[in-house]
């Protein structure tokens, strides 16, 4: 089985130290590309290079998280369309909405959050979404875009059924991570991915965030110490998915991966040497 995970931030300091191998221990399990999430200016940057040094295997997004949003300028844009230009370079985002902790002002986070959808529109990228604690005005703002805009992915979905339908209804992916892997906290996005299409479903870990409850390191050959979430554990997760979703989870990985490809139009990596 082949995946693609399409939530991924490798320019996390953690990961600096052993990045290779990182990716290594991602291709032994069978996660062949990945999409690196650009979260500010700086780290935008960070991922449009890391893409760029490898060419079929990594892409990027550029944008700016809600966190990050008072951060956000008119330099800022004009370097977000800079990357954009990039061929590496496949979404807008992650941007979006987050009034769990405001770390930007929500104001901010919403004139920041249609700017992007704004540049989205301009340049035909698809958008790469952050909602939490902010539901309502989040899908009233991508009502306001959604015509204009190529397409869109919910990403790090923890939600219940009502909110995967009203994002369905708007037209979005759903891209769902290790929380579902959580017995506390995942009981309503367990309930809601048996009703998300084939077709609207990625997978993803975001990590090092989000590391699956269930995971013992040592079990999937990760260091003992090694307590951050990788992407060699998406087929973990994909594995949830199917559980929950009463899907095979070969024909997820295979539609998952082929989702993504049309979503963030990357074409399938070359074959590994035999």
């Amino acid at each position: 089985m082949e995946w693609i995970d399409i939530g991924a931030n490798l320019t996390h300091q953690t990961f600096r130290k052993d990045f290779s191998a990182v990716l290594e221990r991602a291709t032994r399990a069978g996660v062949r590309q990945l999409i690196v999430t650009g979260t500010d200016e700086r780290e935008s940057v960070r991922a449009q290079a890391l893409a760029a040094e490898h060419p079929g295997q990594l892409y990027a997004t550029a944008g700016f998280h809600p966190h990050m949003a008072k951060h956000f300028s008119s330099e800022s844009e004009s370097v977000l369309r800079e990357l954009a230009a990039r061929p590496e370079v496949v979404a807008i985002g992650e941007t979006g909405l987050d009034f769990y902790r405001n770390h930007s002002p929500p104001e901010v986070q919403q004139r920041v959050f249609e700017r992007h959808l704004e540049l989205a529109v301009e340049l035909q990228l698809p958008v790469f979404l952050h909602q939490r604690d902010a539901h309502t005005r989040f899908v009233e703002i991508v009502r306001a875009y959604r015509d204009d805009l190529v397409d869109g992915v919910a990403h790090c979905f923890t939600e219940g059924p009502e909110v995967a339908r009203d994002y369905l209804d708007l037209g979005l992916h759903i891209g769902v991570t290790g929380w579902i892997c959580d017995e506390r906290r995942g009981q309503a996005v367990r309930r809601a991915v048996a009703q998300i299409p084939s077709s609207a479903l990625m997978v993803e870990t975001d990590c090092p965030y989000l590391l699956p409850r269930d995971v013992e390191p040592q079990q999937v050959g990760l260091p003992v110490k090694n307590r951050r979430n990788e992407p060699c554990l998406l087929p973990h997760i994909g594995r949830a998915v199917a559980h929950y979703s009463g899907r095979d989870v070969g024909e997820l990985a295979a539609s998952s991966a082929q989702v993504a490809r049309r979503f963030f139009r990357i074409d399938e990596p070359p074959s590994p040497p035999a």
